[in-house]
């Protein structure tokens, strides 16, 4: 590792004497963590990556902790059919599912230990989350700095009354929320507002920490080695677009976060280069999600416009948006690529692709998830006003209302959706309710006012069982064609996330791709409309039924 680029960065950050001192502290966590470091020497990704989403908790059985029974659905169903497990916070929390983190260092123990958790790193690539950018209300920092203490005096971004920022300098502030950028909380000093990016609901107890503290920073890189000793491969860094923060700017994407990030990469390719970062950057245009990723900082960023863009290519039978956005995505590198995703624990993300459809498309998508019981969360405007920041829905009632189509329809059309995200550059990943097909949970969200309790639903495992093993059942025969149309994918070395891709025009009605080259070379149709579609391509006729795909070698 090249200490002088690390100094030079963090000098950067906190100024000549405190870089300096930085980097020496730096250099001891990272020689004294290297030594219980195990690191596999393996290719970055390949075709047969394909990720998994859940909760810790997302299997319940009454007689076990759920890491346990989450490892046995793993062993009974998943198998060898996924790659990599995303398992979402599973550290004691105090509110938003897990990403309000009271203690990084351990696991809550409703779900299991960390033995639970090294068991299934020793069978797939782990990705979990590093939560950089808050704490929860109730986690030690927060509590020492309510009492005093010094130490922790500068963890956070606070206020007293007399020193708001103006309300014009706070609005300014780019954030996925429409509560107050400040919230107050009592101290031993007095009440101090605190800096909170991220609320649920009515609920702020997510504290922003400040990474203007050079201290900060080191307190969260030793989580991340924590994170590597114990098996983890994937880091997915959590809201990371606005860790720094500079009053009169909108806190997001500032040269110093990117700064921050290229040091996770330095370290990373310095303890286990095979291992692997991915920026999740919610309220990012197109053009700032791609900024993240390159050699020196993420691996992967998500490719958040896929979700509304097929969901608008299959309500109006058009695919011209999803052709022309996929035709303009480009990698920065063969160790760079997307994470593909339609649902996952949050909402479907429309930030980036409201700036790309005009206003009446955009209508068009919002009647159709209003029309399918979906709801909305918004995000506050510099003008005072409000914008849709996500749309809380199961991927299975985004695309179909019950009783419109026959249930085969909406299977062909569910597995097409997905076949799309299989077949275009990225690993594709699937979030665990798809698996199931699982419908809106109504129930949840009349019972929290929370729109993401929607799409959380935790499942029984007995139930689950049983309608698993009942071939007839509508959950077994959606997770069958998924499982089939898995391998179907890793059949096909074109599928590379980085094989060589062109998207090209055969019909308005047919997302068309050619992936690879040569004798690998494969040519997707997918069909989004309600009709029957014949396209030819170099002199051969293809016909696609209503929602249907076909993957075919050229």
């Amino acid at each position: 590792m090249d200490y002088k680029v690390v100094e030079e960065k963090l000098k950067y950050l906190y100024g000549k004497k405190k870089g300096e001192e930085t980097t020496r502290k730096l250099e001891q966590i990272i020689i004294e963590a290297k030594r219980n470091i195990v690191c596999d020497d393996r290719a970055l990704w390949d075709e047969k990556d394909i990720a998994l989403i859940t909760y810790a908790d997302s299997f319940e059985d009454s007689s076990a902790p759920t890491l346990n029974t989450l490892n046995r659905f793993l062993s009974e169903y998943i198998q060898d059919k996924f790659s990599i497990v995303h398992i979402l916070p599973f550290a004691p929390f105090s509110s938003d599912r897990g990403f309000s983190v009271i203690n990084y260092l351990e696991v809550k123990k409703e779900f299991g230990n960390w033995s639970d958790i090294e068991i299934i790193t020793k069978k797939y690539r782990l990705m979990v989350d590093l939560v950089a950018n808050h704490v929860s209300a109730q986690s030690k920092w927060f509590k020492e700095f309510g009492i005093g203490n010094s130490k922790y005096k500068d963890y956070f971004i606070w206020f007293d009354k007399e020193n708001i920022p103006a309300p014009d300098v706070l609005s300014k502030v780019r954030r996925g929320r429409a509560t107050s950028v400040l919230t107050p909380f009592s101290t031993n000093e007095g009440k101090k507002f605190l800096w909170t990016t991220y609320s649920v609901g009515n609920t702020s107890d997510q504290i922003d920490l400040n990474y203007k503290n050079p201290e900060v920073l080191l307190e969260i890189i030793k989580i991340y080695l924590f994170y590597f000793k114990k098996g983890v491969s994937f880091f997915r860094l959590d809201g990371i677009a606005g860790l720094w923060k500079e009053l009169g700017t909108i806190c997001k994407h500032l040269p110093q976060t990117h700064t921050i990030i290229s040091l996770f990469r330095d370290i990373l390719n310095e303890v286990c280069p095979s291992a692997v970062l991915i920026s999740e950057t919610t309220t990012a245009t197109k053009e700032e999600r791609l900024s993240y990723v390159s050699e020196d900082e993420a691996n992967i960023t998500y490719n958040f416009d896929l979700a509304p863009l097929i969901l608008f290519s299959f309500y109006s039978g058009s695919v011209s948006y999803l052709s022309e956005i996929i035709s303009n995505l480009n990698l920065a590198s063969s160790k760079s690529t997307f994470f593909n995703i339609l649902d996952i624990h949050d909402g479907l993300n429309v930030f980036s692709v409201s700036k790309i459809l005009s206003d009446i498309d955009m209508r068009k998508i919002y009647d159709e998830i209003e029309k399918r019981s979906g709801t909305f969360s918004y995000r506050s405007l510099p003008d005072g006003g409000k914008a849709v920041k996500e749309m809380h829905i199961t991927w299975w009632s985004a695309l179909n209302k019950d009783d419109e189509e026959p249930f085969e329809m909406q299977l062909r059309k569910f597995i097409t959706a997905r076949a799309i995200t299989m077949s275009i550059q990225g690993i594709p990943a699937i979030y665990y309710l798809s698996l199931f097909g699982s419908k809106n949970d109504l129930a949840a969200y009349k019972k929290t006012h929370h729109g993401r309790d929607i799409n959380r639903t935790n499942l029984s495992y007995d139930y689950l069982r049983k309608k698993l093993s009942n071939i007839k059942s509508r959950e077994s025969k959606i997770f069958n064609a998924l499982m089939d149309l898995i391998e179907k994918r890793k059949v096909f070395k074109a599928f590379h996330p980085n094989a060589r891709q062109k998207v090209i025009s055969l019909d308005p009605r047919i997302f068309a791709v050619i992936r690879g080259e040569g004798y690998d070379c494969v040519l997707a149709l997918h069909n989004v409309s309600n009709e029957k579609v014949t396209v030819e391509y170099l002199d051969k006729s293809y016909i696609l039924e209503a929602y249907s795909f076909s993957w075919n070698k050229l």
